[in-house]
């Protein structure tokens, strides 16, 4: 008994023992955690706990405005606030209410429901302007946080070709292009949050402000890209036309003035770099230009147009309107034969063809700098058909862009120097100065000055008296010429559906600016010479009457000195017309029954208009004496009586237009 006693005794002493082995033990694990986490371990965890606490975000830069040439702000970041309601933070629920309804024109409903909120934090909705900081600022329970919204002042002005940028992203246009540089730095800050991990309101610490982007200065003019928009939409909408494009340009330095695309009514396209077509008879000066250059013809040598019509490898070409028989090849031009135009490039060879036109910058990219930018589409001779030669000296089986196209006829213009072209200037820093500066850049000389002065005087003459009279500018000479294409689609040309286009530049002695105008299947009338045109001339006239333009109105002024010492100069005679009998029919003289002049007023300049006379029946001296007491230009087709007057009787003209005379019925297009 004693025995089992002493057993069960040692039995218990056993057990406390490993008991309190155990509980030291546990006790010592204890505190070595614990020494282990609160000094060993310190710094990890008070991090961790930082991390828990505290978050970092990114703090949004304003971003670089984008100004035309001038410094008129065409796109920038305008300053706007949210603003965020603490409602337990708030000690005046009333006063609070009646300053958020009041500052914010919220309605009092909903001001009041989110102020008296159980929920510890609520955002208003909508953005504000920067005019309700001074109302709600250091307002107890009330928080403004700051954002930047793209704004553009000019509204849709250069819409699709600026670009727009959303939630922080820039896309499309000069605002991708040129992200980097208009992104800026963005800032940093520390915020507090809960143990829910909820935003603490107002415990925010700025530790990195961030720093505005930079300026991009573009060679854009906002006026002269204003005057495109309207005259362009108006003539779209005039016309029917699914769309249009128009650029305007300095010839000399590739310096793009104003670009103007419109689709479905919106200027919001940019159809201008990235939509080929097939140009038409606009190509016809570049393949005689080729011509000239390569020594293979003259504007002097003769080629046979035939009927009007040619049929080669089994296709026939046709003349629009045909003159026949045996012409120039300036003449050809001059009028737009396809058949002489076509004739006379078979002297090129596929590989000289094809050289020539890629010199003026056909099938490459123009290096414009914009996303989207088209190549346009010129097959190398290989690819070619028997008829590709035919059908690329006169605008088909190639497509450009409208600017490539620009670009080309400012080789024309300039003396033969393909310019890349210029859309931006410069790039300033937040404090205006210039970090970059990109200047004008030759890509090559294509063909030499004596070429370039060669086309320009024919295609002043297609102006005054061919296919393009509707560009005449009564003040100044106009080198231009007018195309006419059929609308490719789904495989084939489309019936009824065509491009019509005129590109010219001006003074034509010594130009200054380039316009082309694009329309997009247009409706009723689609000759180029006949609806593209008058647009081309239209918006001329409006920069002319401009009282800010990049215009050196300086040379303008010496270029119309030179011209009225010349006038009446009469133009190159048709090829039908003896020049000698051309000559004499000039004289000059007014007229005791001319009509009345009026005058309008464009921006403080006068345009004087000029009401057409009935010279029907009367000789061809006789009518042209009197049209020069008008003050209007005369190209004379025929002999005898006159017969027909273009424009006709009772039209009006302004002061120094040409009129056409003929003795004979006759019509002339593409």
């Amino acid at each position: 008994m004693r025995r089992r006693r002493k057993d069960w005794q040692s039995t218990v002493t056993l057990r406390r023992r490993m008991l309190v082995t155990v509980w030291l033990l546990a006790g010592c694990v204890i505190v070595g955690r614990a020494a282990q986490i609160q000094v060993a371990q310190h710094a990890i965890w008070r991090l961790q706990a930082d991390r828990q606490h505290r978050t970092s975000v990114a703090l949004s830069a304003p971003r670089g405005a984008v100004l035309d040439r001038s410094g008129v702000e065409l796109a920038s970041s305008r300053e706007v606030f949210r603003v965020s309601v603490a409602p337990k933070e708030i000690r005046d629920v009333e006063a609070v209410s009646r300053l958020l309804t009041d500052a914010l024109g919220l309605d009092e409903k909903v001001v009041r429901d989110i102020t008296t909120s159980a929920r510890a934090w609520r955002v208003l909705p909508g953005t504000y302007p920067p005019s309700v900081r001074d109302a709600l600022l250091d307002v107890g329970g009330v928080y403004l946080e700051r954002e930047y919204l793209r704004f553009h002042p000019q509204g849709e002005l250069a819409g699709g070709l600026l670009g727009i940028v959303r939630d922080g992203e820039a896309y499309g246009g000069i605002e991708q292009a040129f992200d980097a540089s208009l992104r800026g730095a963005v800032g940093q800050a520390v915020l507090a949050r809960d143990a829910t991990g909820r935003p603490i309101p107002g415990k925010k610490v700025v530790v990195d402000e961030p720093r505005p982007g930079s300026q991009v200065i573009l060679t854009l003019d906002v006026d002269l890209q204003e005057i495109g928009s309207q005259v362009l939409a108006k003539s779209v909408r005039e016309t029917e036309a699914l769309g249009g494009d128009l650029l305007i340009t300095d010839p000399r330095s590739g310096d793009i003035l104003a670009m103007v695309s419109i689709r479905d009514g919106s200027l919001n396209a940019l159809s201008a770099i990235n939509t080929p077509y097939e140009p038409g008879s606009t190509l016809k000066p570049l393949t005689v230009a080729g011509l000239l250059q390569y020594g293979l013809a003259s504007l002097d040598d003769s080629v046979d147009t035939e009927s009007g019509s040619w049929t080669v490898g089994g296709r026939t070409i046709r003349d629009v309107s045909p003159e026949g028989g045996v012409m120039t090849l300036a003449h050809a031009l001059e009028v737009s034969s396809n058949v002489g135009v076509a004739k006379a490039a078979q002297a090129m060879g596929p590989a000289i063809q094809y050289q020539n036109l890629r010199d003026f910058g056909l099938g490459a990219p123009t290096g414009v700098g914009l996303q989207g930018e088209g190549s346009g589409t010129l097959r190398r001779p290989e690819e070619w058909s028997g008829q590709s030669s035919v059908s690329l000296a006169i605008g088909y089986e190639v497509s450009v862009t409208p600017i490539q196209m620009a670009i080309a006829y400012g080789a024309l213009a300039n003396g033969g120097r393909l310019m890349e072209p210029r859309l931006v200037k410069e790039i300033r820093d937040s404090e205006g100065r210039t970090i970059a500066r990109f200047q004008p850049r030759v890509v090559r000389q294509v063909v030499s000055s004596t070429v370039t002065r060669q086309i320009s005087d024919v295609l002043v003459n297609a102006v005054e008296g061919g296919t393009g009279t509707r560009a005449r500018l009564g003040t100044f000479t106009v080198a231009g010429k007018s195309g006419t294409a059929r609308a490719w689609s789904d495989g084939g040309y489309q019936e009824g559906q065509y491009f019509s286009s005129f590109v010219g530049y001006f003074p034509a002695s010594d130009p200054q600016l380039l316009v082309l105008v694009k329309l997009d299947r247009p409706k009723g009338a689609y000759y180029g010479g006949a609806i593209a045109a008058p647009v081309t001339r239209a918006t001329m006239e409006a920069i002319l009457a401009a009282q800010q333009t990049p215009l050196d109105r300086r040379a303008l002024a010496r270029v119309a000195r030179a011209q009225e010492l010349d006038a009446p100069a009469p133009v190159r005679p048709s090829s039908t017309v003896s020049s000698t009998r051309f000559a004499a029919l000039y004289s000059d003289g007014r007229s005791p029954n001319t009509p009345p002049r009026r005058v309008t007023r464009f921006g403080g300049a006068g345009v004087v208009h000029v009401t057409i006379p009935d010279v029907r029946g009367l000789s061809a001296r006789a009518a042209v004496r009197r049209m020069h007491g008008l003050g209007l230009r005369v190209r004379w087709d025929g002999s005898g009586p006159v017969t027909r007057s273009v424009p006709k009787a009772g039209s009006t003209l302004i002061l120094g237009d040409t009129v056409r005379l003929a003795s004979t019925e006759w019509s002339r297009d593409d």
